[in-house]
């Protein structure tokens, strides 16, 4: 098979899609033939050589992600063993779709555990699936940790982003009043155009006013931070006293470094990256949910570009370049 390669640390250049071993389903796996692997930001960080204290991996290795495919081999104990439903379930064939981690995904063929198998509901094509299912799982988890509820205040930065996109769509869902944070043109009609009541664009320096005004002088009962450092610590004074923060993104080099003495004197709530390491059979849960909403037309990825494997190094410049709306996808 190919596969998509991290060589050593540094820029796109260290990928290189070669010849690999096939993988073989061992007891309790079964071997997807992959169609489309997600991609997300923070892989080309992994790969430059940041987050190591999170993210504890050293070249060589296949570069992670979420896969969308069929089954194609299983190994001992998989056919009849339980599904993500909890009914009984044959896998050979099936589409489905599995998150794979940081690494070992960007290949054309994976192994995996049965246990962390989603179905992939009719008609639904693997570019969609594998375009939601992963920043679905985190922005759901998101929505539940944070509590939103109709009638508060959102705001959202990185609203363009893969995620972004759906934390915009599901807070609208929940009846919640949501303010956008975007940069330039094309990114904050594309949130205008996902329903946010006001979008804010981030280029400009005064961008943390305008969301006040936004917002209301009491500012947001949750912040959903994607971006993370300065723009993130702009927004926290935009939290209503005992609101919700959740700093989950770090696109930027890091977390906003939010004081969480300053937090607990306006007993606002500080969530992190920890708060969304799901295990995995909550994993799985939320992934059926957010391919249900999405077959069902009420949450729609964004899809910004799309790159064969062997183009994997010229996907990661696309991704860190910042100019693709919504997700990047390798297709094998």
């Amino acid at each position: 098979m190919r596969a998509a390669r991290v060589t050593a640390f540094g820029g796109p250049e260290v990928l290189v899609t070669a010849e690999a071993p096939d993988p073989v389903a061992g007891p309790g796996e079964v071997v997807i033939a992959v169609e489309v692997v997600d991609t997300i930001f923070v892989q080309t960080q992994v790969r430059a050589g940041w987050g190591q204290e999170y993210f504890p991996v050293r070249p060589p290795y296949i570069l992670g992600g979420g896969v969308a495919g069929t089954v194609r081999s299983v190994g001992e104990g998989v056919d009849g063993a339980h599904g993500a439903d909890g009914a009984d379930a044959d896998w050979t064939g099936r589409r489905v779709v599995a998150s794979i981690g940081i690494t070992g995904g960007s290949a054309e063929l994976v192994a995996t555990p049965v246990e962390s198998l989603v179905p992939v509901p009719d008609g639904l094509p693997f570019t969609t699936a594998a375009a939601v299912f992963q920043d679905g799982v985190t922005a759901l988890a998101l929505m539940d940790l944070t509590g939103v509820t109709a009638g508060e205040r959102i705001l959202i930065t990185g609203a363009s982003g893969g995620m972004g996109t759906l934390l915009v769509q599901l807070a609208k869902a929940r009846g919640a009043y949501v303010v956008g944070v975007a940069r330039g043109e094309r990114k904050t009609a594309l949130v205008r155009e996902l329903g946010a009541d006001a979008v804010v664009d981030g280029a400009h320096d005064g961008w943390p006013a305008r969301a006040r005004e936004a917002l209301g002088a009491a500012g947001a009962e949750v912040v959903l931070d994607g971006v993370g450092g300065e723009t993130g610590l702009a927004a926290f004074p935009l939290t209503a006293d005992g609101g919700r923060f959740s700093a989950h993104g770090a696109p930027t080099g890091g977390f906003a470094p939010v004081d969480p003495a300053r937090a607990a004197d306006r007993k606002i709530r500080l969530l992190g990256i920890a708060d969304v390491r799901i295990p995995r059979r909550e994993t799985v849960r939320l992934a059926a949910r957010a391919l249900t909403e999405t077959a069902s037309g009420r949450l729609r990825p964004v899809i910004g570009g799309t790159f064969p494997l062997d183009r994997a190094a010229d996907a990661h410049r696309a991704i860190e370049g910042r100019g693709l709306l919504g997700k990047v996808l390798l297709t094998t």
